[in-house]
């Protein structure tokens, strides 16, 4: 387990989270000791190629009863558990790949845990569970005839041709991969079985796999008739291209699906937002439209003021000059002698503060001061105690 860390961590080198994945890895092949790690390039779709931990071996899988040995490769990306492995079942000569909902024609798995893979929540042990239930229900392999190689399929337009997922190439270059996206429904007819079950595999790296318990055989599509020098029957091509024209439609209609309901959705955030921008529009027009009312309100009020100050200029203009004097005229005698009296108290007020002045500035001398000021309070305390005697008889305010 030491030598292993070591190792993987030379691996991992370039690795964004090393410590990480080489725990993840060393805890995986403690469980399934079948899996060996190797250091090797992946060549990518676009052509790029990049050093990248393969872990490579075979998973027991319960198939009615009986465990079968599928031999699988999980290859971690160089940011993981950020991305997600890209995962391959690799068959023997004596297999042959059979397509489902879970493994195209190429070998690459399409697994829901790996669509959804969580850089937090998700491990290679679970992977590898999720291996294990769906090829449980749909086993990926199946063995072919002894000494019989299976011809290629004839061209057809309509059936899906390989998009060429690469196996392990030699010198790595830089680049990364490009999203494949995952298929989610797919439930292809099956494929007749032929020959008898494989032998068990031998690593490369000089570790042996366990034997490989023979595949369980799939249920025949139709009645089988082998031809001389084992040619595939009317009745296989038949299941193999509707097997493949009904794949191609359902992943072609949930694509349609998956893009009609994110649009749906976007559509109706947008009519939401359109609903409250309509709400603030309307309350902003109720507002504006009360305010309107009010400056019309306060625009006839001031018109009407204007006129009523245009007809009084108007006749002020008509009168003659008005003297001073004449200007404010009292209604009794007694409210003029209140007036004449505050007006002669004012201005007494304001020679006590000239006189205050002329001092300060040495323009009079104390004594001059002094005499004047008593005169002027004398007076000025007369005045006061008048007015207040005329506000008592008018009863006003005192």
């Amino acid at each position: 387990m030491a030598n292993d860390e070591v190792v993987l961590k030379q691996y991992l080198s370039k690795y964004k989270h090393r410590d990480y994945t080489a725990r993840e890895v060393i805890s995986l092949i403690q469980v399934y000791r079948s899996l060996v790690y190797r250091l090797e390039a992946f060549v990518f779709n676009n052509g790029t190629r990049k050093d990248l931990l393969n872990l490579e071996g075979t998973i027991p899988v319960n198939y009615k009863g009986a465990f079968y040995n599928i031999p699988v490769s999980i290859w971690l990306m160089d940011t993981h558990p950020q991305n997600a492995p890209l995962c391959f079942v690799k068959p023997t000569p004596e297999m042959t790949i059979k397509t489902s909902k879970w493994v195209d024609s190429n070998g690459k798995i399409y697994l829901p845990y790996l669509h959804e893979w969580s850089p937090s929540g998700s491990t290679l042990q679970r992977l590898v569970q999720w291996m294990i239930t769906a090829f449980g229900e749909l086993p990926p392999v199946y063995a072919k005839p002894r000494n019989q190689p299976r011809p290629p399929y004839p061209f057809d337009p309509f059936m899906p041709q390989p998009s060429g997922y690469p196996y392990p190439q030699v010198s790595p270059q830089p680049g990364y991969p490009t999203a494949t996206p995952y298929p989610t429904t797919s439930n292809p007819l099956p494929y007749p079985s032929f020959g008898t079950p494989y032998p068990g595999q031998v690593s490369t790296n000089g570790t042996p796999y366990p034997a490989a318990t023979p595949y369980p055989p799939t249920t025949n599509f139709g009645p089988v008739t082998e031809v001389a020098g084992g040619t595939i029957t009317e009745e296989h091509i038949k299941a193999s291209l509707l097997s493949a024209v009904t794949d191609k439609l359902r992943r072609k209609l949930n694509e349609q699906s998956q893009q009609s309901q994110a649009e749906l959705e976007t559509l109706r955030r947008t009519q939401q937002e359109l609903c409250e921008g309509k709400s603030r529009l309307e309350d902003i027009f109720t507002r504006l439209q009360r305010e309107k009312a009010s400056l019309e309100k306060n625009l006839s009020t001031l018109q009407e003021k204007e006129k009523e100050l245009e007809s009084a200029v108007e006749r002020l203009a008509e009168q003659d000059g008005i003297e001073a004097d004449e200007a404010v005229v009292t209604t009794a005698p007694l409210y003029s002698q209140l007036l004449n009296a505050f007006a002669e108290e004012a201005t007494l007020e304001d020679a006590i503060y000239y006189m205050g002045e002329a001092l300060r500035k040495e323009v009079i001398d104390l004594d001059t001061f002094l005499k004047q000021v008593r005169t002027l309070a004398r007076r000025q305390f007369t005045l006061r105690a008048l007015m207040h005697k005329c506000r008592q008889k008018a009863q006003l305010a005192c």
